[in-house]
């Protein structure tokens, strides 16, 4: 809580010494809202993917006759748009995928179906592009997502007791670094984003070998800074430096860019999200 504080504080700091208005924060990114879904779509961002990279996807229509079903299983149903794995689950059969159906409520968000992705670790790049006015240099780091369970295909998150976080910069030099960054920045231009890739290795992820299973365009946790490794002093310097980028990225943004009701929907959907779940789980 106190990152996620230090955070917000800089960036409205920043925004302010580049006289900036901190609230423009959530037209970042902003072209890529579904103003008729009322939220970032995770069917628009996963036709940004490219084939070689993409899972198959697809809206599942609960318990309606005739429904699509998955081709094998695993399977994971994730809600259309959500944050920190809330309301994503693994179902493993036909029976579980039912019976899931069955537990959700009318007004509930609309599930997608995700293929298992076959890579054996989890990666997540955060980054920040460079900013035009300035000629900075862009923000990226490239964390491993662990698990302490032993499940091969867990549903990983700051919530699940059994995740942690390792930061792969110390393996990486500057060349693989921007090797990352030109592959994944190339996927779409937003201006802040953090990708969930899966592969085997870290050099499978470097020789482009592996499968991105979302993108996470409104406010992504760098999720960096909840390893182990990184001092508080570390922290610190990472918050203030990502969120002065930050800040000037925001000062890019042009005049014309039409302006979206972005915060307010999105409240709006995450409410519905939570109470949803609840009532799943009840």
């Amino acid at each position: 809580m106190l990152i996620r504080i230090l955070l917000v504080l800089s960036y409205i700091l920043w925004c302010c010494r580049f006289l900036i208005a901190p609230w423009k924060y959530f037209q970042l990114n902003a072209n890529y809202f579904n103003e008729h879904r009322h939220l970032f779509s995770k069917l628009d961002m996963d036709l940004l993917i490219p084939e070689k990279w993409r899972l198959t996807q697809f809206v599942d229509q609960g318990a309606e006759q005739g429904n699509k079903q998955p081709e094998q299983y695993p399977v994971f149903l994730k809600p259309e748009w959500g944050q920190n794995s809330q309301g994503v689950c693994r179902v493993d059969n036909q029976q579980a995928l039912k019976e899931h159906r069955e537990q959700r409520t009318e007004n509930g968000p609309r599930y997608l179906i995700q293929a298992a992705a076959k890579g054996k670790r989890e990666f997540e790049i955060f980054y920040i592009p460079g900013a035009k006015t300035n000629h900075s240099a862009a923000i990226i780091s490239v964390t491993e997502t662990c698990n302490n369970s032993g499940d091969e295909m867990p549903v990983n998150g700051i919530y699940n007791k059994d995740t942690f976080y390792k930061s792969c910069m110390p393996l990486l030099n500057t060349h693989q670094v921007q090797k990352i960054e030109s592959m994944f920045a190339a996927i779409g231009p937003f201006r802040i984003a953090r990708y969930c890739a899966r592969a085997d290795s870290i050099e499978a992820l470097l020789d482009g070998q592996f499968s991105i299973v979302e993108i996470n365009v409104y406010v992504p946790m760098p999720l960096i800074l909840l390893t182990d490794e990184l001092s508080f002093k570390a922290q610190l310097k990472f918050v203030f430096s990502s969120m002065k980028q930050l800040a000037l990225v925001t000062k890019d943004i042009p005049a014309s860019q039409a302006i979206k009701s972005v915060f307010f929907q999105k409240l709006q959907c995450a409410r519905l999200l939570k109470s949803s779940t609840k009532k799943e789980l009840s």
